[in-house]
């Protein structure tokens, strides 16, 4: 070339003329997008960070691609490409870990990823936001697949579809990620190798499309013999022919002390009275366990027992919404549970509601959650069972939620408000929120919440979906009210019967249950869809699918495991023991031994499921004291919308809590228990079977019997005796655990 121009201008020419090649084949959203992301230069622990890494900040897995563009081509004045010499550019010769680069060698030169960026920037940086057609699906093969060994890998294989209908494979430029640490290993090019039998999930993504792949190895067993269990309905379909495919048998049906015992503790939250059960034991009807449960569901302790459930994740409590308040929306839930009233009518009406705290009690649900981002937040967690607090900084690094998608959402609850009646100050200065007194709930046309990614005002739209134009006199929050617990929301049905299943089979289909995500898909994806539907069309009534569930024989295996489902954890073969929550524990206790309880300011007699929240105002209870029983085993705050807030772990505190605390030890020699009338009976057998009944819901065993009776017979004082059987009866496991 010929060139009588400044020496910069016919460099850039050459540059453009020798590569425009390039420039018509790497696309910048398509391309260069991709190559970060397969180098994972984008992620979390990389330049993907919050604040970024060395001065150098890329969008969390490329969910922005015009502040990617900037961080690349204009920030630091552009220092990190070089046009003249795109082999010395910065993000190249640092990726590629030919000068110090402290995550190491992102970049392979002989491989693709280099390739593209070396030749984008050759290009001179094009962009083509607006031009490039969009990855709108991809279809990956398989998405589903079990291997029987000796079958130990299997190769994953991915088309995109772009918006102008082009479609191309994009196997070595996807992303793989194992849902689970150990199970599998996935190559950059998407072969899956097995590490352990299991069952792995591989998240595959490529730029702003993921699909999840369910892979299942299952160990040989040539002497593998299937059951063939009697299914009772839908329920065991689902769960046995997983089972059956795992080479796993579920075991045998629970006894009639196990199921007894069971239904009380579930539906009512407490073992059943020894004389209930031992006519449940005795009846001979085929259909006496259906008749349980009918019977258990009407009884005033059902209604308790399920409101206490949704005062937790509702946050009622003491400390927000004070003492009158927790007790006006305790009694509304209790009401709804007690009347069968559909759960999404109740939904529906606190999300619509406003008016006073005292006389609206739906209206407390806005009390409990007072801004905007924490509304929308439980409102998501709760009812839809997922999680949005990732999005609040950033877009959702495991989920399609973006931070617009959060704030949009937030937007809907922007304009609730509150008004203060009376002369009331707050109880705590550095709380401008904690008050004792009545307050008014509405809406303030107002108020309004800020994006800061944009700086701009939040426009009020739907998580997922577009607001729709609201009817006449409709609000925004009567508009969302209405969608999300409509029959054709996709999540609100499932969120709400994987909840109801997680409480009766201690671990939910999605686990944990308000987490539901690609990444972190169902044990059972059908049969968490026909549980939806079956809710749905059962006009979403609770007791409806309490007893489906309860009815199946997937719910009546019993705990104990057999040679081929003893690791099961996951897949229902048999019933999971779990220790007896913090209510559950104390008031069965009290029954046990017929002991009146005590909670203080709640009037004596009521038990501990039938309190309507924590006083968190209070401070720490005394370590004596039956609330203080109830903290160490779990009892929560109820400060999170969340079921984790409840405490199911095992601690020295327990124990000793159960050997030698005040409360057993209490109940137990207390004067006018279960223990002194017991002491009129001079029929040591009798004695004995009684115990054993009212503690463990089952008659001794014939060794037990023979212990206990020689015990009590050679005893000098009688009453000690029966004290020392009772307290070795309620630190067994079978008294602890629900089995």
């Amino acid at each position: 070339m010929n060139c009588s121009v400044p020496s910069l201008v016919c460099a850039l020419s050459a540059v453009a003329l020798s590569s425009a090649f390039a420039a018509e084949t790497v696309s910048f959203r398509n391309d260069v997008m991709a190559a970060i992301s397969k180098a994972g230069c984008n992620l979390g622990t990389c330049h993907g960070n919050a604040t970024g890494k060395g001065g150098f900040k890329l969008s969390l897995r490329g969910q922005d691609p015009d502040l990617d563009f900037k961080a690349l081509a204009r920030d630091a004045s552009g220092r990190r490409v070089d046009v003249f010499a795109p082999e010395r550019s910065l993000i190249l010769v640092k990726g590629a870990n030919q000068i110090a680069h402290e995550g190491g060698k992102k970049l392979d030169p002989k491989a693709w990823e280099y390739q593209v960026l070396r030749n984008w920037i050759a290009a001179g940086l094009p962009r083509d936001d607006s031009t490039a057609p969009k990855v709108t699906k991809l279809t990956v093969t398989p998405t589903e697949l079990v291997l029987d060994e000796p079958q130990d890998k299997v190769q994953i294989t991915v088309q995109a579809t772009f918006a102008d209908g082009t479609q191309r494979d994009i196997t070595d430029r996807a992303i793989y990620e194992p849902l689970q640490n150990g199970l599998v290993d996935v190559s950059k090019s998407g072969l899956v190798k097995r590490l352990q039998f299991g069952e792995p999930g591989v998240l595959v993504r490529f730029l702003n499309q993921s699909v999840p792949v369910r892979l299942t190895f299952v160990k040989a067993n040539p002497a593998f013999v299937w059951s063939k269990p009697r299914r009772d309905n839908y329920i065991d379909s689902h769960v046995f022919n997983k089972l059956k495919t795992l080479r796993m048998n579920p075991s045998a049906v629970c006894s009639d002390e196990v199921f007894v015992r069971r239904a009380w503790l579930d539906l009512c939250g407490m073992i059943p009275p020894a004389d209930e059960a031992r006519a449940f034991e005795a009846d001979t009807h085929r259909d006496k366990r259906a008749r349980l449960i009918d019977r258990l569901m009407v009884r005033p302790e059902f209604a308790d027992y399920w409101t206490l459930k949704w005062s937790d994740v509702l946050k009622v409590e003491s400390r927000t919404l004070d003492k009158t308040g927790v007790q006006a929306f305790h009694d509304w839930i209790r009401d709804g549970i007690t009347r069968n009233r559909p759960i999404n009518e109740m939904v529906r009406a606190m999300l619509a509601s406003r008016g006073s705290t005292y006389h609206e009690p739906e209206t407390n649900f806005y009390r409990a959650n007072r801004t905007p981002e924490l509304r929308a937040t439980t409102a998501a967690q709760v009812f839809l069972g997922t999680r949005l607090q990732c999005a609040q900084c950033h877009n959702h690094p495991f989920d399609r939620w973006t931070q617009d998608d959060y704030y949009n959402w937030s937007a809907v609850f922007a304009q609730v408000d509150y008004k203060i009646i009376g002369d009331i100050k707050p109880r705590d200065k550095n709380d401008k929120h904690e008050f004792n007194g009545e307050q008014v709930v509405f809406l303030n046309s107002k108020l309004n919440i800020e994006n800061p990614r944009t700086g701009d005002k939040a426009k009020a739209r739907f998580l997922g979906a577009d607001m729709p134009k609201l009817a006449e006199k409709e609000d925004e929050l009567q508009a969302a009210a209405n969608w999300l617990t409509s029959a054709q929301h996709p999540l609100f049905a499932k969120a709400q019967a994987n909840r109801i299943w997680y409480h009766l089979m201690g671990r939910g289909l999605v686990d944990p249950v308000d987490d539901m995500r690609l990444t972190n898909p169902a044990s059972h994806p059908q049969l968490l869809e026909e549980l939806a539907q079956d809710f749905i069309r059962s006009g979403f009534d609770l007791r409806h699918l309490i007893r489906t569930i309860m009815l199946s024989r997937t719910y009546q295996l019993d705990s104990t495991p057999n040679e081929t489902n003893a690791a099961d954890l996951i897949n229902y073969s048999h019933h999971l023991p779990r220790r007896l929550s913090a209510e559950q524990l104390i008031d069965s206790l009290y029954a046990a031994l017929r002991v009146t309880p005590d909670f203080n300011g709640w009037g004596r007699g009521t038990r501990a499921s039938q309190i309507p929240g924590p006083d968190n105002g209070r401070g720490s209870p005394n370590p004596t004291s039956p609330e203080a029983f109830l903290a160490q085993f779990g009892r929560p705050k109820r400060e999170l919308a969340c079921e984790c807030e409840r405490a199911a772990d095992t601690s020295i505190g327990q124990i000793f809590q159960f050997i030698s605390g005040p409360i057993v030890s209490n109940v137990v020699s207390q004067k006018y228990n279960r223990l002194g009338s017991l002491l009129k009976n001079p029929d040591n057998g009798a004695v004995t079977r009684d115990l054993y009944w009212a503690i463990l819901t089952r008659a001794p065993t014939a060794d037990e019997a023979k212990v206990m009776e020689a015990l009590l017979a050679s005893a000098k004082d009688r009453r000690l005796a029966l004290e020392d059987i009772t307290w070795s009866l309620v630190n067994a496991k079978e008294f602890l655990l629900a089995r």
